[in-house]
């Protein structure tokens, strides 16, 4: 009887272990999508050290910068960084990067290039993928996303881009830059 028992919970965590085994490896099997850029100026072959899309430099760009950034963010980036720019602790919480050129360089490098640590790729390179316009339009993105998880939550600071309200992103990071 007792080995009857054992044999049919060990035959239940071997299933177990192999039906879940795709979920817990396939992480890194993640084909990145295409970004649509059309709207935004187009950069030029030469990669930016800063992000061109801030309400400083082009505000006249922001609104689709971001709208683009945010879906961009979702195909591409969510999975390991969180929904929307949210950090569930497997990969950096890319809101909390400064705001300036360090934080620039920091992020075009890694999402050029991607980032590898002991032999394991633990974020691809997108370099070759998506253009630079894609690029820093997903920083323009995260950029927008309040570090507080509690505001980051509030209906329209872009944590649903369906529901992404500018004019009160804009008053965010204007009221921000002002402090």
């Amino acid at each position: 009887m007792n080995i009857a028992k054992i044999g049919i919970a060990a035959s239940v965590l071997l299933f177990s272990i192999m039906a879940l085994a795709p979920v817990s490896f396939g992480h890194g099997d993640v084909t990145p999508q295409a970004v649509d850029t059309t709207g935004l100026k187009p950069l030029g072959e030469e990669w930016l050290e800063e992000n061109p899309y801030t309400f400083e430099k082009a505000p006249d760009q922001m609104e689709r910068a971001i709208e683009i950034g945010c879906s961009a963010y979702n195909s591409n980036c969510a999975r390991c960084h969180g929904l929307g720019a949210v950090s569930g602790g497997l990969a950096p919480d890319l809101r909390v990067l400064e705001e300036d050129a360090d934080g620039d360089s920091w992020f075009i490098d890694r999402i050029r290039n991607g980032y590898h640590q002991n032999g394991v790729t633990k974020m691809p390179k997108f370099e070759g993928l998506m253009p630079q316009e894609a690029m820093w339009s997903i920083r323009a993105y995260t950029n927008i996303r309040p570090d507080d998880d509690d505001k980051a939550a509030v209906k329209g600071t872009g944590g649903n881009c369906q529901t992404l309200d500018f004019e009160m992103v804009k008053k965010i990071e204007l009221s921000d830059d002002d402090e």
